[in-house]
């Protein structure tokens, strides 16, 4: 009997724990960038809030053009990690508006979207 009482006591407080993401930004301007600079990075640093581990399930890009990476190791509650988002301007001229999508096992904020903008000025044509 005092089993069961017990178990029925911690578990709202079992049913609460869980990780949470926060993330210190969600958005990056590039500004203007030549195509020919090579490829731009963004780090963007995110922390455990929750008070189980946090784990990045995937990370994936709205087109081939930007590149984004993310720790693969659970993060432990209070700690921090990094996305880093690579666009490659190479190919690309003009305006751009792109979006990296991440799952976590956050159960209130199971995805998080990244965005990144910015211009391309093209490169110059040899005559």
């Amino acid at each position: 009997m005092k089993k069961t009482i017990l178990a029925i006591a911690l578990f709202p407080a079992l049913a609460w724990a869980s990780p949470k993401i926060q993330m210190a930004e969600t958005t990056h301007d590039y500004g203007t960038i030549q195509e020919m600079a090579g490829p731009q990075r963004w780090e963007v640093e995110f922390q455990n809030t929750g008070d189980e581990p946090l784990v990045i399930i995937s990370a994936s890009a709205s087109c081939g053009c930007t590149q984004p990476t993310y720790p693969k190791e659970p993060i432990k509650p209070g700690k921090t990690g990094k996305i880093k988002v690579t666009y490659i301007p190479q190919g690309h001229s003009g305006e751009f508006n792109k979006e990296v999508k991440i799952r976590t096992n956050d159960p209130k904020q199971k995805k998080v979207t990244l965005k990144i903008t910015g211009t391309v000025i093209p490169a110059s044509k040899k005559k």
